[in-house]
């Protein structure tokens, strides 16, 4: 029994797994040994390619192609018409099939409007890609990146603002009250908050 919503016009592929409470909006299509989590939400034009995962509760905006190599861990959202690599040094005729790239995007992660994220790269958890950024290295957990080609100016939390760190390395969220620490170009959520 299904227990997605999946438009009329969706196109689904046998052999994917879609979880409960997914939402599969206009034109968009779900290849074949894709896995697709739970109250995940699907915009319009996306294409998911054969073996993507998606966790639970990730929200892809419209014109997005997520392409073999990539696993969106739980509550990633992927911004309207960003877009994914695969294959370093793709040619048309050159079949390179069996060298496409692993991507992760960890836990929370936000990658904005029309950034790209060249292949092989992870991000890590809670980042936040600024729209437009070209992403060519690794992005730390909590790690604010903007341009092309990106650069890190900041960190963010949960909950997506910009962090401010006192002398002693420490940050608390405007929104949640969360607290942060920084040590070693590294931050972590402390226990305290």
């Amino acid at each position: 029994m299904k227990n997605y919503f999946a438009h009329e016009t969706a196109v689904i592929d046998e052999g994917c797994s879609i979880g409960d409470g997914t939402k599969i909006w206009h034109f968009s299509h779900i290849m074949k040994d894709a896995v697709i989590g739970p109250e995940c939400n699907i915009g319009q034009n996306v294409v998911v390619s054969p073996e993507v995962k998606l966790g639970r509760n990730v929200k892809v905006q419209n014109n997005v192609s997520i392409y073999t190599g990539v696993e969106c861990e739980d509550d990633v959202f992927l911004g309207p018409s960003m877009v994914f690599t695969n294959v370093i040094n793709p040619r048309s005729a050159v079949v390179r099939r069996d060298e496409y790239q692993q991507t992760p995007v960890r836990k929370g992660a936000s990658i904005g409007a029309n950034a790209t994220i060249i292949c092989g790269n992870e991000i890590g958890a809670y980042a936040m890609i600024g729209a437009g950024a070209v992403i060519t290295k690794e992005v730390k957990p909590y790690a604010l990146v903007v341009g092309n080609p990106g650069q890190q100016i900041g960190w963010v939390s949960e909950y997506g603002h910009r962090l401010q760190f006192d002398e002693y390395g420490n940050a608390t969220c405007p929104e949640s009250g969360q607290e942060y620490e920084l040590k070693e170009h590294q931050v972590t959520r402390s226990n305290k908050g």
